[in-house]
């Protein structure tokens, strides 16, 4: 994920930090040297399970779910942990002390699509990229239950004695569905200290708020002058979109001379360009990412627009969902196109507008618009600049949306959390990174549901984030390095 390092004094990381104590150092050594391998067997176990919620179908009634938590059940009673299943929740803890830290995961993942995988998304692939460990769910979110596992259960085998309690909580629906969750928070009792290892290191303190537009366009083709069908992109909400393609009708020479001038331009993506019976189709292939940061990815269906810009469409659904991408949002990142709606934060960096799903309903095709927006505007004025943006767009192509589902999430900027600092020093030893700080990221965890959390990893900074993408892993490298941190971490705060 893009990290924005915080510049603002009421959040500047202290300029050194502290020693970690021996016991730390001990235990995380013997964390590494005694489970290393078997966090590695265990996070194989954890990805067997495709842990994907589908529509339609109740994640506590889906096969797959059940047999992940009798795995998790199994898990803790081997390392001498309680257990609790609390539908979509279920809590793994050490100790029965009455203050208590949570180690938030979650074990659902997004879907994979399986002819993009050297093996299978649900089979550990350690021998195509050697020192990789490619799967779906490794980096987001397996591999911390597994690493957060092995980390208690050294802390035990050292009788390392501890103030509070370590409870490792895992939820089953925070790719697709929060409401169970807030639920169950209205009666779990709020931690001295929480932690969710779900995103990236240093420590991040800030997470943009999720947000949608998702407007309908309705309209049939009308089989006469140049027109577009078969608009086809994206594989979910949350992922920059890897495929695009559609079928352009009734083109003349001089579209076809517009539609090579434009593919030639591109440098980013492959676009393909076959005939097919009645038309010619047009196929991006981009790259896949988390659509936090689009940076790190190539939308395909922003490029798939860009190729008929100057191409004049019939406005069917199909050429109308064209049209909008191109007016409204480009190949900018940033909404920069989309009315007054652009604005940034110093430390939490630019709102990010992504077009990432298009899902046909007969005639309709809905357009999935992702955005990540940090503090700094208000929502209702937002609401207001999206919805006259919409509007302007429909009177200026004479269109009428069928509806647009706007959804705007709520930022998150923790300025005060009393074990940040603890942890940076953590990173900073274990990592020698003496300038590490704290970070903001485009991504949103369940850490907004807590009064005082923040994440820790797993993500290196720097480095591309893969979940959500169809090329998911982490190295074994990283999987040792979070051993030694997690493990000093839950010392650290056992003991705060």
């Amino acid at each position: 994920m893009k990290n924005f390092v915080l510049a603002s004094l009421a959040l500047m990381a202290a300029s050194s930090h502290a020693n970690i104590d021996q016991i730390s150092q001990d235990a995380a050594k013997y964390a590494v040297g005694t489970y290393q391998d078997t966090q590695i067997h265990t996070l194989a176990n954890l990805v067997s399970y495709p842990t994907v919620n589908k529509e339609g179908v109740s994640t506590l009634t889906n096969p797959d779910f059940i047999g992940f938590k009798a795995l998790l059940k199994m898990k803790a009673a081997a390392l001498g942990f309680d257990y609790q299943d609390l539908g979509h929740t279920v809590l793994i803890g050490m100790g029965e002390q009455n203050d208590k830290v949570t180690i938030v995961t979650h074990g659902d993942v997004q879907p994979a699509d399986a002819s993009k995988w050297t093996k299978s998304p649900f089979e550990i692939d350690s021998t195509s990229e050697p020192g990789k460990l490619i799967a779906r769910g490794t980096e987001d979110d397996k591999g911390a239950i597994a690493t957060a596992l092995y980390a208690m259960k050294a802390i035990k085998d050292q009788k390392i004695e501890l103030d509070n309690r370590i409870e490792l909580m895992v939820y089953l629906a925070e790719e697709s569905d929060w409401e169970p969750l807030k639920e169950f928070m209205k009666t779990y009792q709020q931690p001295k200290y929480a932690v969710t290892i779900d995103a990236s290191y240093p420590v991040v303190v800030a997470e943009k708020g999720w947000s949608l537009v998702a407007p309908t366009f309705t309209g049939t083709s009308p089989q006469t002058g140049v027109y577009v069908s078969d608009l086809k992109g994206g594989a979910f909400v949350s992922q920059i979109p890897e495929d695009a393609s559609v079928v352009l009708h009734n083109a003349t020479d001089a579209d076809i001379e517009t539609l090579n001038t434009n593919i030639a331009i591109l440098k980013d993506v492959k676009v393909a360009v076959t005939e097919v019976s009645q038309g010619i189709k047009v196929s991006v292939k981009g790259t896949s990412a988390h659509s936090s940061e689009p940076e790190a990815g190539f939308n395909a269906i922003a490029h798939l627009a860009e190729v008929f810009k100057g191409i004049e469409l019939e406005n069917n659904s199909d050429g109308q969902a064209i049209e909008f991408i191109n007016q409204l949002i480009g190949l900018d990142l940033y909404g920069n196109n989309f009315g007054e709606i652009a604005y940034s934060h110093d430390f939490m960096g630019p709102m990010t507008v992504s077009p990432t799903l298009l899902k046909r309903d007969a005639n309709d095709i809905t357009l999935s618009v992702n955005m990540r927006r940090p503090v700094g505007k208000d929502e209702a004025k937002l609401k207001q600049q999206i919805d006259t943006a919409l509007a302007n767009w429909q009177a200026n192509n004479n269109v009428q949306l069928k509806e647009t589902n706007v959804v705007i999430g709520t930022p998150m900027l923790l300025d005060s959390a009393p074990h940040a600092q603890a942890l940076l020093d953590i990173f900073k030893h274990f990592t020698g990174n003496e300038d590490a700080g704290f970070v903001s990221i485009g991504g949103g965890t369940n850490a907004k549901l807590f009064e005082n959390a923040v994440s820790f990893g797993p993500s290196m900074p720097g480095k591309k984030y893969t979940g959500h993408s169809e090329h998911e892993f982490i190295t074994v490298e990283q999987l040792k390095l979070n051993l030694k941190m997690y493990t000093a971490m839950m010392i650290k705060l056992g003991n705060m």
